[in-house]
């Protein structure tokens, strides 16, 4: 049964979370929700599979439980756990590919986060330098042996999608087209990636499937079994009150962030933005941010993001 079930996070790693560098909470869950959504959009331009980039953002989330979010630039980690879990599957992502589809999403031409209008396509605001390109894929190389180490080379992740659907045959759901019933199912549980109360890493597979569809079919008013089904999926009341609400809740709480968070609407937030939040709270940053670039570096740097590529 292990390829069915998940390592969940204990209550000490729940607890470490929660003191990184004494983060506040509503900065920690802001930083998993845009990064969460980052990779979800970057998996959909490299045509990956649902399941592998649902398992990036596993692996993403088991990573945060015993790293600090701010050691890193949030999208670096989210394309490390995405390229190693590419690399990993049946689809392995080029490093080329895999940077210039983070380079356009983190531009200003990019819609992810845009709020009002569509930004105006500028291919020199995603443009990737050569000296770009290479740093980059250093960083992500770097990130890739990171992860690894912090996860004890563990990689396994047992989604609940296959679960849901054979519950929802147990159920009889799939014969009613018309109710939709499997699409809202899958919806719920893609949903729950993004969710900051970690569900995926505190619930096995088999809860969240039975979740997905007691809300799905809520949603769609489909007629349940008068008793307790719920059970005989080896899941109790308490459990599936808890997981319903949280896959509920999360567009409310998306909506209550886009109106204390201006940055929600202006693009993907970085840690720059986090630790100016923390200084004007007066909170101070801890030593673990990183390697910071000298001066000269920087200058360098932005130097040769101007280069203008040579023509064959």
């Amino acid at each position: 049964m292990w390829h069915m079930t998940n390592p969940l996070a204990t209550v000490e790693q729940l607890y470490h979370r929660n003191s990184f560098g004494a983060i506040p909470t509503d900065l920690q869950d802001i930083i998993f929700f845009t990064t969460q959504c980052l990779t979800q959009a970057s998996g959909i331009l490299l045509r990956l599979p649902q399941s592998v980039t649902a398992q990036a953002n596993v692996v993403l989330a088991r990573y945060w439980l015993v790293e600090s979010p701010l050691d890193y630039e949030f999208s670096d980690v989210s394309a490390a756990s995405l390229f190693l879990v590419a690399k990993l599957s049946a689809h392995p992502c080029k490093p080329r590919d895999i940077c210039n589809v983070y380079a356009y999403l983190l531009s200003s031409s990019s819609a992810l986060f845009k709020s009002g209008q569509t930004p105006a396509n500028d291919p020199s605001s995603y443009y990737l330098s050569e000296t770009a390109y290479s740093d980059m894929h250093s960083r992500i190389l770097g990130l890739e042996g990171r992860i690894l180490y912090s996860l004890s080379f563990d990689t396994h992740v047992s989604l609940p999608h296959p679960l849901a659907i054979t519950y929802l045959q147990a159920l009889d759901f799939l014969d009613q087209p018309k109710s939709k019933i499997s699409q809202r199912v899958v919806a719920y549980l893609n949903t729950a990636l993004l969710s900051p109360q970690l569900l995926y890493l505190t619930h096995q597979p088999h809860a969240l499937a039975v979740a997905a569809i007691y809300n799905a079919a809520r949603d769609v008013g489909a007629k349940m079994p008068e008793c307790a089904w719920w059970e005989v999926f080896d899941i109790d009341r308490e459990e599936l009150g808890f997981l319903v609400v949280g896959m509920r809740s999360l567009e409310g709480w998306v909506r209550k962030q886009r109106g204390d968070f201006d940055q929600l609407g202006k693009g993907m937030v970085t840690r720059d933005f986090i630790e100016t939040e923390m200084r004007k709270r007066g909170l101070r940053i801890g030593n673990g941010v990183g390697n910071q670039l000298s001066e000269e570096e920087v200058m360098m740097r932005k130097m040769d993001e101007k280069d203008i590529p040579m023509e064959e």
